[in-house]
């Protein structure tokens, strides 16, 4: 098992930067295929992009060019670094992970319901 803790969120003028983070801690010692999501006032989640145990990286085609996914391993984090935001960003954003057992299809690092372990969310609110 493995507990996830997000931070980074803030409040931020359209245009403007946010790296969030992802701290694990527990079994971090097992193959992982992590993702982020985030969820808008009464919308659904909704992923935003995924990595595998081996670092392929698959992007949301909506959010290709500016979110950025990468990971520390010494750290045991994965940052989402976020550029030019929008005030449709506006949302509380989750990182996710799973143990990478079989195979993972593109598909799955955007279905909330793949992933097991989930931290508590981290606000974002970009403003006009």
């Amino acid at each position: 098992q493995v507990q996830l803790v997000e931070s980074g969120g803030g409040s931020v003028q359209a245009g403007g930067s946010l790296r969030l983070s992802c701290a694990a801690s527990g079994n971090t010692g097992s193959s992982y295929c992590v993702g982020w999501f985030r969820q808008a006032p009464e919308k659904e989640r909704e992923g935003l992009v995924g990595m595998n145990s081996r670092g392929t990286i698959y992007y949301a085609d909506s959010e290709k060019g500016r979110f950025t996914i990468s990971k520390d391993n010494a750290k045991n984090t994965l940052y989402l670094q976020m550029n030019n935001l929008k005030p449709e960003d506006t949302a509380v954003y989750y990182c996710a992970a799973d143990l990478c057992g079989g195979l993972w299809y593109r598909w799955y690092f955007f279905d909330a319901k793949k992933f097991a372990y989930w931290g508590q969310g981290t606000q974002v609110i970009v403003s006009s």
